[in-house]
């Protein structure tokens, strides 16, 4: 009787531990996703976005979860086919909370063309399904869990999905472009010098749980260059990346769009800095 009791005592284990890992990505969906939906550019986004580049959102937020939920996943996972599986439950939880909000706040209806109701769901469940993996890590782990030795590689990758929720929030919207195009040469200096040394404060100065803090052996430039630097030339590589997705170049002058570059980098530098702090 005891052998057969302990088999279901770890299967019901399991199964809670799947159960809360999915309340807690619900749970990180509607908490970092919902500035998104209730975003008005966003909402005309799924409704004119160009549907190639839509498509390249969809397919490059699918390798981002799988490598994400390899680190943080619904439950410890040890194998990439355990990862895959719980990158697909995130993205099933951002397609259902993103079709629940956008249908109870009337965004919605039945007379609109599927193409208009499939491009809304579809590009808010990337941020959304980001926020329902995100959810587990900033939502607490379980206590007998173990943390996961991070590897330099994911590093970056943490430095990369923090980088691009954020730049989600921020690029489609006018004010982003208004800040751009008030802005002189100076103001880009002083903005992109303020994100670099904002960055490596947030993360090491500061010592936050979470941050890498440095030995008094250590000299004081190792973690500047192998991590702040790496990591603001990410945020500017998302930020550009976010910025074309969303057709908020177009015609733009080299100068227009390096100032674009340097405002959206500013909270991409922040949430690449933050990332490695809760994941």
């Amino acid at each position: 009787m005891t052998g057969q009791a302990a088999p279901a005592d770890g299967e019901k284990s399991e199964l809670s531990r799947f159960v809360t890992g999915l309340g807690r990505g619900v749970a990180g969906a509607l908490l970092l996703a919902l500035p998104m939906l209730m975003t008005m550019e966003m909402w005309y986004l799924g409704f004119y976005m160009a549907r190639e580049r839509l498509l390249l959102l969809l397919l490059l937020n699918i390798p981002l979860l799988v490598l994400l939920a390899h680190r943080i996943g619904f439950e410890e996972t040890f194998t990439w086919r355990e990862a895959i599986r719980d990158a697909i439950i995130a993205y099933g939880i951002g397609i259902v909370t993103s079709l629940v909000i956008l249908a109870s706040l009337g965004l919605l209806r039945g007379d609109m063309p599927a193409s208009e109701l499939v491009g809304k769901v579809a590009l808010q469940s990337v941020p959304a399904s980001i926020g329902a993996m995100l959810g587990r890590s900033q939502l607490g782990h379980d206590d007998d869990e173990e943390e996961k030795e991070t590897t330099y590689p994911g590093e970056l990758l943490m430095m990369a999905a923090g980088a691009l929720f954020l730049s989600l929030n921020i690029a489609p919207t006018d004010e982003m472009m208004v800040l751009a195009y008030r802005m002189t040469i100076w103001h880009a200096l002083v903005v992109a010098l303020l994100s670099i040394v904002l960055m490596h404060g947030f993360v090491y100065a500061v010592s936050f749980t979470g941050g890498h803090e440095l030995s008094p052996e250590t000299p004081w430039w190792h973690g500047f260059v192998r991590f702040t630097l790496p990591g603001y030339v990410i945020a500017l590589g998302i930020s550009i990346f976010a910025l074309w997705i969303f057709e908020r170049l177009g015609d733009s002058s080299a100068v227009e769009i390096m100032l674009s570059v340097i405002v959206l980098g500013f909270p991409a530098s922040l949430g690449a800095a933050a990332a490695r702090l809760i994941l």
